[in-house]
């Protein structure tokens, strides 16, 4: 009986936002609140617009931002594909693919990374979010560095794998690993926009000046029309005077660039990650699940998305 309670107290948990209101930065900064509550309709059959999710740092919120980001565009009706581009393979893992299958290199983007032959349509997954689908990531992307240090052109590999499906989806993600090596550059070079997640930390701050030179070079380089899609504050506690402070920092200094949905801390994330589910469909009611919705809407509103 004590077995059949919890899992009904569990359930009730998942369906009700116990988390604090939704956090934004306009609301946060005393100025006049934002709407993006409009509903969007669904684009016209076009090119996919590839955003890559991108900052040097680890542990700010990358992989959270792609998966659910990723869910709540497809949830306006946005056809969308993921891919994982980090050696740790969170973001598959994020997504039900067990630690066993992980292992295997075939059907996963390192494999399409090293056979110029593959059919790329042939590695994409299926999600349990209806329009959300994703190629996997493998621990040997960890080797990208040294395997094409020799490599002609190797920037665009990348962009070559994913032309063959740019018409099939209205948005692609690319959760990129913690460093701006050569598999950040590749999908940077990939990209039409970048969304650069920034945890309210002063120490994260100190690190977006670096991603903003590595932006430039590639605008110089490789791909001129990549664009900032904007900077996402993450891990925010509005319990804290230091998280304000930290976005009135990036405020002042990219105050352009920043993006008034703000996402804020919650245990929801973790839970959803040990589901193997985004939190839109894991807790749907929560601030996290209403936040990443918001950001969507967003978005598309400024011309991120699709």
């Amino acid at each position: 009986m004590a077995n059949i309670n919890s899992q009904v107290s569990r359930l009730e948990d998942k369906s009700t936002n116990r988390d604090e209101e939704l956090a934004s930065t306009a609301v946060i900064l005393g100025r006049r609140a934002l709407d993006f509550s409009t509903p969007v309709a669904a684009p016209a059959a076009a090119r996919a617009r590839v955003i890559s999710v991108v900052n040097q740092k680890g542990g700010v919120g990358k992989t959270t931002t792609t998966i659910n980001l990723g869910a709540a565009l497809a949830e306006l009706g946005r056809r969308v594909l993921l891919i994982d581009f980090d050696s740790q393979a969170s973001m598959t893992t994020g997504l039900g693919i067990k630690s066993s299958q992980i292992k295997e290199q075939y059907g996963s983007i390192w494999y399409l990374l090293n056979d110029s032959t593959a059919n790329v349509t042939d590695f994409i997954l299926k999600s349990n979010v209806p329009g959300l689908d994703f190629i996997r990531g493998h621990g040997d992307l960890a080797a990208a560095e040294a395997a094409f240090v020799t490599e002609i052109a190797k920037e665009h590999k990348l962009r070559k794998i994913l032309a063959p499906v740019l018409e099939l989806y209205d948005d692609i993600l690319i959760d990129c690993s913690p460093s701006l090596g050569t598999l950040t550059v590749n999908a940077l070079t990939a990209s039409d926009g970048v969304l650069i997640p920034m945890e309210c930390e002063y120490f994260a701050v100190l690190g977006l000046s670096l991603v903003k030179e590595t932006i430039g070079k590639i605008q110089e380089h490789t791909n001129p029309h990549l664009r900032i899609d904007g900077i996402l504050a993450t891990m925010f506690d509005r319990k804290t005077g230091h998280s304000r402070d930290v976005l009135e920092l990036i405020d002042k200094e990219f105050h352009d660039e920043l993006l008034d949905t703000i996402i804020a801390r919650t245990v929801r994330f973790s839970e959803s990650t040990v589901k193997g589910e985004p939190i839109t469909s894991y807790a749907p009611s929560s601030s996290g699940a209403l936040s990443y919705r918001r950001l969507a809407r967003e978005l598309i509103s400024r011309g991120g998305a699709n």
